[in-house]
């Protein structure tokens, strides 16, 4: 019976031993398979992460500005220097003499035209203006005088007349009240013949008053000043010099050999500087030419699209006179063209990607190249942005600011 009792519990124990190892490796599997799980979920959600990373890098699009390739007319042109000429410059000259008074405006000035730039001292022609006034007041009281007593006369004329049949008429009588009569017409005439005289000196030296004061004849700037206050200016002296720099025309000296390309109309291009152009029309080809030079004047009105510029009479500009017959040619914008390992290329927008294409350019014209081969007309390409622009990338495309 003892022996039974000791068998059971070597059993009993032997059985708590066992569940105790089942239970522990049972909670270290579980320890395992937790971590294990926790790496994995870890793994995944990183691996989520630089997933959308990159399509996020992959969908973010760079925003560049593109301009538009043309095909435009070209015709085979030589450079000619021509200088802008101001229709209307010239001296302001005094109209009448006198010492001046006042200056209203200096060198460099931009005056309206009717604006008093300077004024003579008109003390001496404001009395003698008042002495023609008072002159003239007189003779028109001569006049009134003349006239009321050609009316006396003519009364006492018809008074006589109506005696002729009567014993108290005088033929005499009659006859030298007629004279006076004439007579005293005759001095109506001469009445008003001075006052008219008067009444002209008197307009005479209001002009002169007007003429003291020496106005701007038109829109322009002051060139030159030729007096000062207190001088004495005779009639027809210089007191300045003035320019209408807003009537400017390009006056050219083009040789005889091109003149046969140009007519009366014919637009071509012109610029002051490299970036700044602006189109000339030919408006006159003057028949006269330089046998020394070989040349002809040619007379060309310009538009200008920016008004604000400031232009100078006698500024160089240059001319491109056609020397060929004009023809289609496509052109690329010159910031679209880029310098990778010693070849020409481009980026064009297809679409939403920037495409990288090699070209072959030909001439510059103005801010724009000649395209031989690579591009079509109405190609999208890109102009700002493309420095580190990649082939293949996703592009958000700007038009040029006007």
């Amino acid at each position: 019976m003892i022996n039974g009792q000791l068998a059971a519990s070597g059993r009993a124990r032997h059985d708590t031993y066992t569940f105790r190892l089942d239970s522990k490796r049972f909670w270290s599997t579980i320890a395992i398979l937790v971590a294990f799980c926790v790496t994995a979920l870890a793994g995944a959600a990183d691996g989520f992460a630089q997933e959308e990373k990159k399509k996020k890098k992959r969908g973010k699009a760079t925003v560049v500005i593109v301009d538009e390739v043309r095909q435009e007319p070209l015709a085979q042109t030589m450079p000619v220097l021509g200088r802008f000429i101001a229709l209307r410059s010239g001296v302001v000259a005094a109209h009448i003499g006198g010492p001046v008074k006042k200056i209203f405006a200096d060198v460099g000035d931009r005056v309206e035209a009717g604006k008093i730039i300077a004024e003579l001292d008109t003390d001496m022609l404001k009395w003698r203006y008042e002495v023609t006034r008072a002159e003239m007041s007189e003779a028109e009281a001569r006049v009134r005088t003349a006239k009321v007593r050609v009316k006396l006369l003519s009364q006492e004329l018809k008074r006589l007349t109506n005696l002729r049949k009567s014993a108290a008429f005088s033929q005499a009588r009659f006859e030298d009240k007629q004279v006076e009569v004439s007579q005293a017409k005759s001095q109506v005439v001469e009445a008003e013949a001075a006052m008219k005289r008067r009444k002209a000196a008197m307009e005479l030296t209001h002009v002169e008053l007007e003429n003291a004061k020496i106005r701007a004849p038109y829109t322009g700037v002051i060139t030159r000043r030729h007096t000062e206050i207190g001088s004495y200016v005779k009639e027809g002296d210089q007191v300045f010099n003035m320019v209408d720099d807003n009537s400017l025309e390009i006056e050219a000296d083009v040789p005889s050999k091109r003149i046969a390309g140009l007519s009366a109309g014919l637009k071509l291009r012109a610029n002051i500087d490299s970036q700044t152009n602006l189109e000339a029309s030919v408006r006159a080809i003057v028949p006269s030419e330089n046998p020394l030079a070989r040349t002809r004047m040619v007379r060309f009105t310009a538009s200008f699209k920016d008004k604000s510029q400031a232009l100078a009479a006698n500024q160089s500009v240059t001319l491109h006179i056609p020397i060929s017959k004009i023809r289609d040619i496509v052109t690329v914008h010159k910031d679209a063209v880029i310098n990778r390992m010693g070849k020409n290329v481009v980026f064009v927008v297809q679409k939403r990607r920037a495409r990288l294409k090699e070209v072959v350019l030909g001439d510059s014209i103005g801010n724009r190249f000649e395209v031989i081969r690579g591009l079509e007309p109405e190609d999208k390409v890109v102009i700002r942005g493309n420095e580190r622009l990649k082939d293949g990338r996703r592009v958000k495309t700007e038009s040029p600011a006007s």
